[in-house]
């Protein structure tokens, strides 16, 4: 008989720290799980996510005895929305959250889904950076345009719902590569993903503007193989076994680099939503394991 994963029971704190953007201010917030004193795991959600997403990992990890820290990025959820929409870049969300990592005063691990998981690259990338551990959800050195224009044509429809179900199966829509999950879940990320407007309708919880990036520039292949060559920790990609976003030749190549494991998650495309245990005991198990061990990590 297996003995059934422990979770964290308490109800999640939050945080938020101001950061300074000459010539403005803006206030970065989170969800947090575990002890205070726990080793901390930092999730970071998607380009048009929550830290919300993250629940059911945090739970595990923070029963673990993990801190776990969820911000919601600039423009998401419960963090403020920034001045000006060319200002939405990986750019400004390393500079953003850099404060809050360094008020961590110790070292840190890092999962990150696709937006989360390249703030994370170009964070690994900084000197002096104290990050440990770094999981990337499926995103990796190379993103095709092909994937990049499906994720700006469902941005750019200015979408409002009379109530959540009507929400939750945009989501469904949209995010079918989610992979399967219960109603409950589905329910989850429907409740953390509205927001009521003045007239009483439902819209999605980001500012519009998180797209205007993608809309002034025509889509084009991302090139990030010279920052993934700066990276020196370990690290475990996971793909969608359907991804448009993280191709197979991608994950092949991206497994050159040393100190570099691959997990392919079968049902899934973009992206595996980190909410069963097959996965979330995935991830847990790369980031309970020393630096120098090289335990094979299968899904």
């Amino acid at each position: 008989m297996t003995t059934p994963e422990r979770v964290w029971a308490e109800p999640p704190r939050t945080g938020a720290y101001r950061c300074r953007f000459n010539p403005f201010a803006a206030t970065l917030r989170w969800t947090e799980w575990g002890p205070l004193d726990g080793d901390p795991v930092i999730c970071v959600h998607g380009l048009t996510r929550t830290g919300r997403d993250f629940d059911v990992l945090a739970r595990l990890l923070a029963g673990q005895g993990r801190r776990v820290i969820c911000p919601d990025i600039f423009g998401r959820g419960i963090s403020d929305w920034l001045v000006e929409g060319a200002l939405y870049s990986v750019a400004t969300y390393v500079t953003g959250l850099a404060p809050m990592l360094a008020s961590l005063e110790r070292p840190y691990d890092w999962v990150g889904t696709s937006m989360g998981g390249l703030i994370g690259m170009s964070v690994a990338a900084l000197p002096g950076n104290r990050l440990r551990r770094l999981v990337l959800n499926d995103v990796g050195a190379f993103i095709p345009a092909e994937a990049l224009s499906h994720i700006g044509a469902y941005m750019a429809e200015a979408l409002s719902f009379p109530d959540l179900p009507a929400l939750e199966r945009h989501l469904r829509a949209i995010h079918a590569g989610f992979g399967r999950l219960t109603d409950a879940q589905w329910r989850h990320l429907a409740e953390t993903s509205a927001r009521a407007t003045v007239d009483g309708r439902l819209v999605l919880h980001y500012d519009p503007a998180i797209g205007e990036p993608m809309r002034l520039s025509p889509a084009a292949d991302v090139d990030l193989w010279a920052l993934w060559r700066m990276l020196d920790l370990p690290v475990l990609l996971l793909r969608g076994e359907d991804s448009p976003l993280l191709l197979p030749e991608t994950a092949a190549r991206m497994l050159e680099r040393p100190g570099t494991e691959l997990a392919v998650i079968p049902g899934c495309g973009h992206a595996p939503a980190l909410m069963s245990l097959s996965q979330t005991s995935l991830v847990a198990r790369f980031l309970a394991r020393e630096r120098d061990a090289h335990a094979e990590v299968t899904p």
